[in-house]
């Protein structure tokens, strides 16, 4: 019987070892595959981008619409307040608004009407803290009957540039 020490044992499987991953057909990955992974990628970032645009867009367009909804109610408030002069809050959107300030000088019900159609109308249209676009705000009023009662309706109108124009409506009874 022939014994071989352990290192002759090792070296021997180390050279079996050696000649099994040399002999190997695998060695990494290819170029295809790389490939394949990057154009899996750029589509995923395209949609990440379309994703993030929509995104923006929804957030400019809800901004407008709070605003709109704000200055709505806002005037109802002002209709509201001033009760007696209800007929003077009709406001057309080619109608012009001037007017008394009130916050110095006494007005009468009329007066007060008129100051809040011109301080709406300027929130409205402001470039900076009013609607977007060629802005407008009008009010109609409708009459109470026998069997309806009064109510305004307060609409505004602005455009966007990738929604295109937007309104909205308000129907308040007095």
């Amino acid at each position: 019987m022939i014994h071989e020490s352990p290192i002759t044992i090792t070296t021997h499987m180390r050279q079996q070892f050696m000649c099994k991953t040399t002999n190997s057909k695998q060695s990494g990955t290819s170029m295809v595959e790389v490939l394949v992974a990057l154009v899996v990628m750029s589509i995923g970032m395209l949609g990440i981008a379309g994703l993030y645009a929509t995104t923006l867009q929804a957030k400019t367009t809800s901004l407008s619409r709070m605003k709109a909804v704000n200055l709505a109610y806002d005037m109802a408030d002002r209709i509201r307040a001033n009760p007696t002069a209800a007929a003077d809050y009709v406001l057309t959107a080619s109608d012009t608004t001037t007017a008394t300030n009130c916050a110095t000088v006494n007005c009468t019900a009329a007066q007060m009407a008129a100051s809040d159609l011109d301080q709406w109308d300027n929130l409205v249209t402001d470039p900076i803290t009013g609607l977007p676009g060629s802005a407008s705000g009008s009010i109609a009023r409708t009459q109470a009957t026998a069997n309806t009662p009064e109510f305004f309706t307060i609409t505004l109108n602005w455009s966007e540039p990738n929604s295109g124009a937007l309104s909205y409506v308000l129907q308040v009874r007095i």
